[in-house]
């Protein structure tokens, strides 16, 4: 099972997004540090605001620039730095994955030029208290996808 780390400055740039949007879905890429087995901590996201009510359309050519900026900051040490996945909101409803984000992940995964062993899908909401939850879910091209263990939010 993979371990997801939300660095504080991490969730604290997901938070300002997700008051600045509001009831409207907010998302974009997640790039992260392979810190253990199984574990990786978000080191930088890409924030979009492409969202509606119910729905949010990702366009990759908005987060290449910030990529290649993050792989050029490591080195291009692709085996330890890397595109992880996709981080969203489901403001309105639990932040679990829907069938079309089920859907948009295994594509990514499937996807030859891509050439991703794994993606990891994080949805998240503020709840009543604005805190934040949300899961994390992993997606194999074989089809396969497994929640990680809740996004741990710690200093690091």
């Amino acid at each position: 099972m993979l371990t997801l780390i939300l660095p504080d400055e991490i969730s604290s740039l997901i938070i300002e997004a997700l008051l600045k949007s509001g009831s409207r879905e907010v998302g974009g890429i997640l790039m992260a540090e392979h810190t253990g087995v199984n574990e990786f901590t978000i080191r930088d996201i890409t924030v979009q605001k492409r969202g509606a009510f119910a729905s949010f359309f990702r366009k990759i050519e908005d987060a290449l620039g910030r990529l290649n900026n993050f792989f050029d900051k490591a080195y291009h040490d692709y085996s330890r730095f890397n595109y992880l996945g996709e981080w969203h909101s489901h403001p309105s409803f639990e932040p679990i994955p829907s069938p079309k984000d089920d859907q948009s992940m295994f594509q990514i995964v499937q996807d030859v030029s891509v050439g991703a062993n794994f993606a990891v899908l994080l949805i998240v909401k503020l709840n009543a208290t604005s805190t934040m939850i949300g899961t994390a879910h992993t997606y194999f091209p074989d089809g396969n996808k497994a929640r990680a263990l809740t996004p741990t939010i710690r200093s690091t």
